[in-house]
C-alpha cells in the first residue's frame, strides 16, 4: 500500500518505514515558541534539568502576542525570554517584527519535506509549504528542546481534492470556512487535511497558508499541500475523500461562537457591526491588505465601525507603505498598530465592549477570544471585511466590489 504525505515524512524523520496509527520517535528539523507560551518551556526545560538547547540555530522565539509589553508582568515575562535567548544563542524575533508563522516562512525556517514543531496551535499553517507541522503544549516543547526529538502517533488523512476556480470576491478564506463548516469542528481530529486536486496550481503560497492555517479549527494535526519534491502515493490509504467545487463557494462567514457555525454571508447580511480586524496569521499578509484596498480606495469607513489593521510582518508592513495600500487603509479610516497578533487573542488593544459585533480575519471565533465573552466575533475574508466595513454591515464583497 502507497503512503500519504504524512506517512513520508513522518517516515523520513524515524527511520522507519511507518503507517498511519504507529507511533514513533521523530527527529525534529525546527521548533519554535512565543511570548505567551516561551516562559513555561523555559521553565519546564530548567525543571528537566536542561542546560543546553539540543540546537540554538534550530529554535526560535517570536514575541508577538502581546507586544509592546501592555503591563508589568508581561513585560517581565519578555525580559525572562531575552535573558534566556542571549544565554542559549537561539534565534530571537522581538517586538515588532511580527506573528510568529509569518515570520518562519519569511526567514526560511521552514521548507518542504521538514518536520516543525511549535508552542502554538497554528503551526499547522507550515503545511501550506509542504512541511509536516503541529503544535504542541509547552512541556512537550520543553522536551524537544532538550532532545530534538519527540514522539506522535502517525496521523490518518483525509484526502481534499478541490477543483474548478474562485468566483469574484470569494478566497481562500471562504474554502477553508466552507470546509470548516462541512466537516465541523471535531471533523478532522488527530487527522491531517491533505489538499490535492487540478485547482491547488491556481491556489498562490498565500492561499495555501490561509487554509494549512485553520486545520487545527478542524481538530486536524496537520493540514498539507503536496510539493515538487514530495507527493502522496497514487494507492495512498485514505480515512474518506471530500470534493469541493470551487466555482459553487460564495464568500463565507462563521457566526458566533463557533468557528463551524458558517453560512453564506448573504445569509447574515444587514447585521450591524462595530469593529472590523483586518490581519492575523491567517489573513494579515500582503494580499489580503491588497484586497482590503482595492474596496476602500477613495472611500471612508463607516462611522461607526473601527477599523484596526495589523500586518503580519515588518516586512509586510514595509511593503504596504511603499505601494500606497497601507495610506490606502490608513485614509479610509483604518488605524494602523504595531505587526503581531494582538486583538486576535485579545491580549493587547481592540478588545470589544459588550454586547459589540467584531468582523475578523482571523481564525477563532470562541467566546472571550478577543479578549470580552461578551462581545460577537464573526469570521470572514478580508473582503468581506472590507466591504462591511465600508458599510457598517455584514456585506457580501460582490456588493460593493464593481465600484472598487
Amino acid at each position: 500500500m502507497g503512503k500519504t504525505i504524512s506517512e513520508k515524512i513522518l517516515s523520513n524523520h524515524s527511520g522507519k518505514d511507518v503507517k498511519a496509527g504507529d507511533f514513533v520517535i521523530v527527529d525534529v528539523d525546527f521548533i519554535m515558541a512565543t511570548d505567551t507560551t516561551a516562559p513555561l518551556a523555559i521553565k519546564a526545560f530548567y525543571e528537566m534539568n536542561g542546560k543546553k538547547v539540543f540546537n540554538p540555530k534550530r529554535f526560535a522565539v517570536i514575541m508577538d502576542h502581546a507586544t509592546p509589553s501592555p503591563n508589568q508582568k508581561i513585560a517581565n515575562l519578555h525580559k525572562y525570554i531575552r535573558d534566556f535567548a542571549e544565554d542559549q544563542g537561539i534565534i530571537l524575533y522581538d517586538m515588532g517584527n511580527g506573528i510568529c508563522h509569518q515570520l518562519m516562512i519569511e526567514n526560511g525556517h521552514v521548507k518542504e519535506g521538514d518536520l516543525v514543531i511549535g508552542a502554538d496551535s497554528h503551526t499547522c499553517t507550515y503545511g501550506g509549504l509542504g512541511a509536516f507541522s503541529t503544535g504542541v503544549g509547552a512541556t512537550d516543547l520543553a522536551g524537544i528542546m532538550l532532545t530534538g526529538k519527540t514522539w506522535m502517533q502517525v496521523p490518518f488523512s483525509i484526502k481534499v481534492y478541490l477543483k474548478g476556480q474562485f468566483n469574484d470576491c470569494t478566497y481562500a478564506k471562504d474554502l477553508i470556512l466552507y470546509l470548516i463548516g462541512k466537516l465541523g469542528a471535531n471533523g478532522a481530529n488527530y487527522m491531517t487535511l491533505e489538499f490535492s486536486g487540478p485547482a491547488c496550481k491556481n491556489l498562490s503560497t498565500d492561499d495555501r497558508l490561509t487554509i494549512s492555517n485553520m486545520a487545527i479549527e478542524m481538530g486536524a494535526k496537520a493540514g498539507m499541500f503536496s510539493g515538487n519534491r514530495i507527493e502522496p502515493d497514487s494507492d495512498a490509504l485514505y480515512k474518506y475523500s471530500v470534493e469541493i467545487d470551487l466555482s459553487l463557494i460564495e464568500p463565507q462567514i462563521a457566526l458566533p461562537h463557533t468557528v463551524d457555525n458558517v453560512v453564506s454571508v448573504q445569509e447574515v447580511e444587514g447585521t450591524e457591526i462595530h469593529q472590523v480586524f483586518l490581519g492575523s496569521c491567517t489573513n494579515g499578509r500582503y494580499s489580503d491588505l491588497e484586497i482590503a484596498a482595492e474596496i476602500l480606495k477613495g472611500k471612508k469607513i463607516h462611522p461607526g465601525v473601527r477599523l484596526i489593521i495589523a500586518p503580519a510582518s515588518r516586512d509586510i508592513l514595509i511593503k504596504a507603505i511603499k505601494t500606497g495600500i497601507m495610506e490606502t487603509l490608513i485614509k479610509a479610516g483604518g488605524t494602523l498598530i504595531p505587526p503581531g497578533c494582538g486583538p486576535c487573542v485579545g491580549t493587547l488593544g481592540g478588545i470589544p465592549a459588550d454586547d459589540e459585533n467584531v468582523l475578523s480575519t482571523s481564525n477563532r471565533n470562541f467566546k472571550g477570544r478577543m479578549g470580552n465573552n461578551r462581545a460577537g466575533i464573526y469570521l470572514a475574508s478580508p473582503a468581506t471585511a472590507a466591504a462591511s466595513a465600508l458599510l457598517g454591515k455584514i456585506t457580501d464583497p460582490r456588493k460593493v466590489w464593481r465600484d472598487a
